[in-house]
């Protein structure tokens, strides 16, 4: 069984709708869709994506921010068996809404899929003290998930890129801005490197981007002066049924309906079973 699991930072649900994410849903042919900065209750995101979908969130403490959820196609064959909005327990207010678990039975494989959104903290403010608490939540609960399911995939928007690859504008950035710092890529260093596998990267190899973020302001959609900062970071297991990726990146700037773009990797669950005979 192949499942197509797309992942996108849709910064607001209700905004993104309106923008032209319905025809993208339609179009985008996967089976799992993740979203992170939903910024709207359960009730308003199922009943945005419809009822071809089986919808779960984990809704921020603060009103308006943040936000995840895991939407299933109904007609996938994929059957839910459990989620999880506390793995990571919330320190404060802003930890809320980041981090969804969600169990899943593919025909006979187990996946676990996260849905999640790290802080984006800023240099020198208490929202950088934010993130690296949560960073080192996250980094424990990682470990917990390698030996419960070696076919888990967390995707979502880390808030950090990992090397020059994955910048347009390293130099001017580099340790002056959160997303960007020595002490933030260090995360990434220690789980991608044999305990988990970043997807994207694996398949596209040793070429600069392609980008899943564009600042609003000025040109930089059009110069292509993006970060690629949403990820599937999958288990090893799981990392060798990919079989292809891709970034929805909009054909133009007014056709964006968010900041970042969907990243979408198909995985043949099938390699698992020829893998265990």
């Amino acid at each position: 069984m192949s499942v197509t699991i797309a992942s996108v930072n849709v910064n607001g649900i209700r905004a993104a709708m309106r923008k032209g994410m319905p025809q993208w849903l339609k179009d985008c042919g996967a089976d799992i869709v993740l979203t992170q900065e939903v910024r709207a209750p359960h009730d308003v995101a199922a009943t945005l994506f419809g009822d071809e979908w089986l919808v779960y969130n984990a809704v921020s403490d603060i009103k308006g921010r943040a936000g995840v959820g895991v939407a299933v196609r109904k007609q996938s064959g994929i059957t839910v068996t459990d989620t999880r909005s506390h793995a990571i327990p919330a320190k404060v207010p802003e930890d809320s809404g980041r981090w969804l678990e969600v169990d899943l039975l593919c025909n006979d494989v187990a996946l676990t899929v996260v849905s999640a959104y790290f802080h984006s903290g800023e240099l020198g403010s208490q929202k950088q003290d934010y993130k690296y608490s949560h960073l080192e939540r996250i980094d424990a609960r990682l470990e917990q998930l390698r030996t419960y399911n070696d076919h888990s995939v967390i995707c979502g928007d880390f808030n950090i890129v990992h090397t020059e690859r994955d910048i347009k504008n390293w130099k001017p950035n580099h340790n002056k801005r959160a997303g960007v710092l020595d002490e933030e890529i260090a995360y990434l260093d220690r789980w991608m490197t044999g305990k988990w596998v970043d997807v994207a990267r694996s398949l596209a190899g040793n070429v600069q981007g392609p980008y899943t973020w564009w600042s609003w302001r000025g040109k930089a959609f059009d110069n292509d002066a993006g970060w690629r900062i949403d990820y599937h970071m999958a288990t090893p297991q799981l990392a060798t049924c990919a079989t292809n990726a891709r970034v929805d990146r909009a054909d133009s700037y007014d056709q964006r309906f968010s900041d970042h773009a969907p990243v979408i990797i198909t995985y043949d669950l099938d390699t698992h079973k020829s893998q265990s005979i």
